[in-house]
């Protein structure tokens, strides 16, 4: 799972990330720009942002977000702590609110709880699609009770097709969240996992649940 870390203060982001790096794969941005147009590609499963950012503020920011159907859970981490700065946090689409200095297991479980709400298999570790199960923890996949072998990063495509159902998922979303925004290779590779991904799930007609969006890239659909 991806997190976004939105805090300016580098020594404190970084303190943030070390928090959670046990759990979490993380992305850090300095700043309120930065911040949007990393997370309104929407390939995150949660949001800590903090308030007061360089260039467009953490309301501004949620507020755009929200404006264009981004609803990726958002956690408020900062040392605004006045009720009124909550209460707009909340009205603005916050999730959760958290006051700095924070202690370091309050954060995690607060981030775990606002992504168990938006997803609930996040707590039983599975995910569900028709007869197909996806076991988060161990990395395994089962239809009908039997097995299915996935190879290298077709579990990870499959489980985002499946946790974001009926959504056009673009090649480089997909990309970005599997890969990393760091990765030497290129999108192509996506469209050669997508490949082999159909051929394995052929076996069980589950390949035809997996729609290309030409020039695009991929949905899960029933």
């Amino acid at each position: 799972m991806k997190v976004l870390i939105v805090e300016d203060d580098k020594i404190l982001s970084d303190t943030i990330k070390q928090c959670i790096c046990n759990k979490f794969d993380t992305k850090q941005a300095y700043d309120g720009y930065e911040a949007y147009m990393l997370a309104k590609e929407n390939i995150y499963d949660a949001i800590i942002l903090d308030l007061m950012l360089p260039e467009i503020s953490g309301y501004d920011v949620l507020i755009k977000l929200r404006d264009e159907k981004v609803y990726t859970p958002v956690l408020i981490l900062t040392a605004k702590d006045t009720l009124n700065d909550k209460l707009k946090g909340f009205r603005l689409g916050a999730d959760d609110y958290l006051v700095k200095p924070f202690e370091r297991e309050e954060l995690l479980a607060r981030l775990e709880a606002i992504i168990r709400r938006t997803n609930g298999s996040y707590k039983e570790d599975k995910i569900k699609f028709k007869d197909l199960i996806l076991n988060i923890k161990n990395r395994k996949a089962f239809i009908n009770n039997e097995e299915i072998i996935l190879q290298g990063k077709q579990f990870d495509i499959l489980e985002y097709l499946i946790n974001s159902k009926g959504t056009i998922i673009t090649k480089e979303q997909i990309f970005d969240r599997i890969w990393g925004f760091d990765s030497y290779t290129t999108t192509n590779v996506v469209e050669v996992y997508a490949s082999t991904l159909r051929k394995t799930l052929k076996k069980y007609g589950y390949d035809n649940y997996i729609k290309t969006i030409r020039g695009v890239g991929y949905m899960i659909i029933e």
